[in-house]
């Protein structure tokens, strides 16, 4: 790999290892890349024939996934590894019943990157949607493992389509097999550079409507919503719940679940504190209580993908930030979905705000007088689940192109 880049790794290895002393975050990540190898070593099967999955954290991971399951249904006798880069995709997802193998990705240098598929020896890669670790995909490449890249989006201003230093980036993605890509737009960039694609779809769609036909049903979250008009705030950061606090202590005729991306002691009472309606803790109220509550805390985490069939509006949190947080879970029910004003990055977000069903906002003005709009509209949802069930079969086109089978 160009020696910039390998230089550029070690660097990026350096600032982790600083922001260890100061972030839980960056410990987690540290220690389990350095424990990678030890978990091959120990937990490999010698004579099993592995797939190997990549995931930067959970959003990626929950993409992945319905290939994952089509695997071990179709082709049973092949084992399953799955890394992640980040601590919370690993933390959550480390005893996944689907793979046979998890653990953090190691530093991308040529050692590591050489010793990783020297101990895994998969037999074929399959990274998900933009993880481009070059050292690790060069060595695939020379070792003749077919590698794939799944539900792909790439955008102008990425390094690939750069034209003074694109070259080193554009080789990472020589290394491919094959590319799938979500849209055509993706497929029109990586046709300026002489790459090629298949435009197959995005598998998080199969994913969601998985979810939705095996929902978990959740006795608490029915008892606290029935006969009420009710806002599902989903993956909630701080700038997000000013808005919707505000909007619940004024509006006495709703009630609101809010579910926090993060789950800690501090960002909870910080909720409740802002509240000036009645309220309760998912994992401390009862049956019997919860109906007296207006607005519901979700103080645990896996939840929020069934908690979604509760609710008449959903706003997904993330938009005052770097990007909103996965809007297909609550699409997928049939709910106009409002987010944030950082949502440009995400297909399925431009084209709900183009085909309907979709909100932006970024004042708590708008929220509300929107909100309030949507709770009086008896189509509002409709065109979200149509749009949802219309971009299902991605896995599909995936497993034919890869597996040279039909599902």
């Amino acid at each position: 790999m160009n020696p910039l880049y390998n230089i550029g790794i070690h660097l990026y290895g350096a600032a982790i290892n600083i922001a260890t002393l100061f972030s839980p975050k960056a410990s987690k990540r540290a220690k389990g890349a350095r424990n990678a190898f030890h978990v091959l070593e120990q937990k490999r099967m010698p004579k099993a024939e592995y797939i190997w999955f990549h995931a930067a954290s959970l959003g990626e991971f929950e993409q992945g996934r319905p290939i994952i399951e089509a695997i071990k249904q179709h082709f049973p006798d092949y084992k399953i590894a799955l890394t992640f880069f980040s601590p919370s995709g690993y933390e959550v997802r480390c005893d996944y019943k689907g793979a046979d193998l998890v653990c953090y990705l190691p530093l991308d240098t040529p050692n590591n990157a050489r010793r990783f598929v020297e101990l895994l020896k998969p037999k074929k890669a399959i990274f998900i949607k933009y993880e481009f670790w070059g050292n690790i995909l060069e060595t695939l490449h020379k070792n003749n493992i077919d590698t794939y890249l799944v539900s792909a989006i790439f955008r102008n201003d990425q390094p690939f389509f750069k034209k003074i230093y694109g070259g080193m980036f554009r080789k990472m993605l020589k290394c491919y097999t094959k590319i799938f890509v979500q849209n055509e737009q993706s497929q029109q960039l990586l046709s300026t550079i002489g790459v090629e694609s298949i435009l197959s779809g995005d598998t998080r769609f199969d994913r969601v409507c998985d979810i939705a036909e095996s929902a978990k049903q959740l006795p608490i979250i029915e008892a606290f919503a029935q006969d009420a008009e009710v806002v599902v705030a989903g993956s909630t950061w701080p700038k997000d719940e000013e808005i919707l606090i505000r909007y619940i202590n004024a509006n006495k005729e709703k009630k609101m679940i809010i579910v926090p991306h993060e789950i800690n002691d501090e960002r909870i009472q910080q909720i409740c504190n802002g509240l000036r309606r009645s309220f309760a803790l998912y994992t401390k109220t009862t049956y019997d209580e919860v109906v007296h509550a207006d607005c519901l805390i979700v103080d645990t985490i896996g939840l929020l993908s069934s908690i979604y069939q509760y609710g008449r509006i959903a706003y997904i949190g993330g938009g005052f930030g770097v990007g909103i947080h996965n809007i297909l879970e609550a699409a997928v029910w049939g709910m106009p979905v409002i987010f944030g004003p950082n949502y440009q990055k995400f297909q399925e977000a431009k084209d709900l705000l183009t085909k309907g069903d979709g909100y932006t906002i970024s004042t708590f003005r708008r929220f509300e007088n929107l909100t309030n709009e949507l709770f009086y509209d008896k189509d509002a949802g409709k065109v979200a689940k149509a749009y949802v069930l219309s971009k299902r079969g991605a896995t599909a086109v995936i497993m034919k192109e890869v597996f040279n089978t039909t599902i």
